[in-house]
């Protein structure tokens, strides 16, 4: 698998508060396959969670502030119930998810992480799953809600929580790897 993304560059927004394995797992998986990851955020160090307490702390690759969705290929959406609440509230967060969806490039979001999505329009229409308390969100905000392990659905990817971070990573590299060799075969 390694060198399969050699040349792609994945944006990893959050920010304090993420739910560390959600984190970590999806940059490794990504990193393996040969991708540059960016941890994208509007601190300069994030502090995550790890399942009941406070976790490691993360250096921010690009500040949320500079950072463009053109330079990036895909966008990784982590959980945690303090890091998406922070993002969706943060204008530039919410524009930054929003220029992945306008521009239609693969997203992936697991656990809390679809309320920024939320925020940014992005949900209406589509098949998805997420923590089970953001089921009504959801709804309302017109997505139909599934309780799957993964979903995806014209490349949104979703997951439910850490415990789903094995099928969560395998759908993230199919469809990440599926649009990369579409854009290679694109005249």
């Amino acid at each position: 698998m390694a060198n399969e993304f050699e040349g792609m560059k994945i944006a990893i927004l959050a920010t304090h508060g993420v739910e560390q394995s959600e984190l970590t797992e999806p940059k490794k998986h990504l990193e393996a396959a040969g991708a540059e990851t960016c941890i994208v955020s509007p601190e300069k160090q994030i502090k995550a969670w790890q399942h009941t307490k406070w976790g490691r702390k993360f250096k921010v690759d690009e500040p949320l502030e500079t950072a463009q969705a053109d330079t990036f290929d895909a966008l990784v959406l982590p959980g945690g119930v303090m890091n998406p609440d922070y993002l969706r509230w943060n204008p530039k967060a919410v524009q930054f998810v929003g220029d992945f969806v306008a521009s239609q490039k693969p997203i992936a979001a697991i656990c809390h992480g679809p309320w920024t999505l939320i925020e940014a329009d992005a949900v209406r229409g589509h098949r998805l799953t997420s923590w089970p308390s953001l089921r009504t969100d959801l709804t309302n905000a017109g997505a139909k809600w599934v309780d799957e392990e993964v979903v995806d659905d014209d490349g949104l990817v979703t997951s439910r929580k850490p415990d789903d971070l094995p099928a969560f990573n395998r759908k993230m590299i199919e469809v990440f790897a599926a649009r990369r060799a579409r854009l290679h075969s694109a005249p």
